[in-house]
């Protein structure tokens, strides 16, 4: 598979001004908060450990993978904790992030990862077995039901995707958003959105898909989604 980076417009997560996500992957300031722009509040996410993103997948992570069917696809894959939990279970996996950071962390690592954003050209279009949208990366592009459109297009027939969602189902919000550091370093703004399962349910059937489980496990949520 040829590596190749798509560039794209598109203000995305944690990227620009002072770079506090590429800066707490490098082990700088590894608390990050994501804010509303137009709110000095964080925008209902607690506090994100970005040191977890970059440690081995932990018992959670491991628990969604299993049962699941190759290839994977994790989107938003950071430094590739899944790519690499999956790829140990014998599963043939890719990350893609827009990161160049996380991009380059997981390349050293020897995962496989495209440095592109999940509406650009991914390989095996209809083809993947299991899409991955944890961490909050059902946020990316700030549309839930865009996202979750463009992941019916990636899945193959009998393709399963998982997302970890709000803790509160019936949570639905889309906002500009912006990550902070500890320090007070800022991102630029980006769109971003967070749901629960109750509000994922309805613009999962609008794609033609619907959540077929969901669960709670160690105080994060998640669901399953397959097609109609």
């Amino acid at each position: 598979m040829t590596l190749t980076e798509t560039t794209t417009a598109r203000p995305t997560f944690g990227a620009g001004g002072a770079e506090p996500y590429a800066a707490a992957l490098q082990n700088e300031a590894n608390v990050l908060y994501l804010h509303s722009v137009h709110s000095t509040h964080s925008a209902g996410m607690a506090p994100m450990d970005a040191g977890r993103w970059s440690a081995d997948a932990d018992a959670t992570d491991h628990s969604l993978l299993e049962g699941a069917a190759g290839p994977v696809l994790d989107i938003g894959c950071g430094p590739g904790r899944m790519v690499r939990a999956a790829m140990d279970r014998g599963l043939s996996a890719v990350g893609v992030d827009v990161s160049p950071t996380a991009v380059r962390i997981a390349l050293a690592a020897g995962l496989t990862v495209l440095n592109r954003s999940v509406f650009d050209q991914i390989p095996l279009e209809g083809t993947w077995g299991t899409l991955l949208l944890v961490d909050g990366n059902i946020g990316i592009g700030g549309n839930p039901e865009a996202l979750l459109r463009r992941c019916a297009a990636l899945l193959g027939r009998d393709g399963e995707l998982i997302v970890e969602v709000s803790g509160d189902p019936a949570h639905e919000a889309s906002y500009e958003g912006t990550i902070e550091d500890s320090l007070g370093r800022r991102s630029s703004s980006f769109p971003w959105a967070e749901i629960g399962v109750d509000a994922l349910r309805l613009r999962a059937v609008a794609v033609g898909l619907c959540v077929t489980q969901s669960w709670l496990l160690d105080g994060r949520s998640f669901a399953r989604l397959a097609r109609r």
